[in-house]
């Protein structure tokens, strides 16, 4: 079964091995191999959230949990990070930076279950979970997640601004909303 101590303590080796994301991305990969067994470990999605597993100075490792239909917007990281997914679908956007603090998209990638994708220092993101139901993913990042100055895109505009945790975590609460009005209705 998933052990979260073993987990992050595998993380921390990889890392002190390489500090780049290449060793922890093979962890990751490990784990999400075996759906069955993060599930086990983690329990099953019952509601959109970020649960903090793991925070350090050089690593922070989140269960990341997104509600059907979620989207996150545009946002970077400064550091890297390997998205590993044991449950649904998680669809990456990516965006490049063009003159006047906007950005266009450049590419996608559809996560799946057992998908463990790196993304770089520089990387710019959004993130929608297409399907109707909870999707759940590992997410391991080369920092502290929470301490690192940020920017987010406006969804409308585009246009680059700091982040706003507060605003990310209203987001999934608003998702949480959401998820089980829809609940609701769903027929018996």
């Amino acid at each position: 079964m998933f052990d979260v101590e073993q987990f992050t303590a595998d993380c921390r080796a990889a890392l002190n091995a390489d500090s780049s994301h290449k060793s922890v991305r093979e962890v990751v990969a490990r784990a999400v191999a075996d759906p069955a067994s993060v599930l086990k470990g983690l329990g099953e999605p019952r509601r959109s959230e970020i649960q903090t597993l793991y925070r350090g100075p050089d690593l922070t490792i989140l269960n990341v949990i997104w509600a059907p239909m979620m989207t996150v917007m545009p946002h970077d990281h400064h550091m890297w990070a390997v998205i590993g997914i044991y449950s649904g679908r998680e669809d990456n956007v990516f965006w490049r930076r063009i003159p006047g603090r906007r950005v266009e998209a450049a590419g996608a990638r559809a996560l799946s279950v057992g998908d463990a994708e790196p993304l770089g220092h520089n990387i710019i993101h959004s993130v929608t979970n297409p399907i109707p139901r909870l999707t759940g993913a590992i997410h391991v990042y080369g920092g502290d997640f929470f301490a690192a100055h940020r920017s987010e895109w406006d969804a409308e505009t585009l246009m680059e601004g700091p982040l706003d945790v507060d605003r990310v975590l209203r987001r999934f609460e608003e998702a949480n909303k959401m998820y089980e009005y829809l609940k609701t209705k769903q027929p018996s």
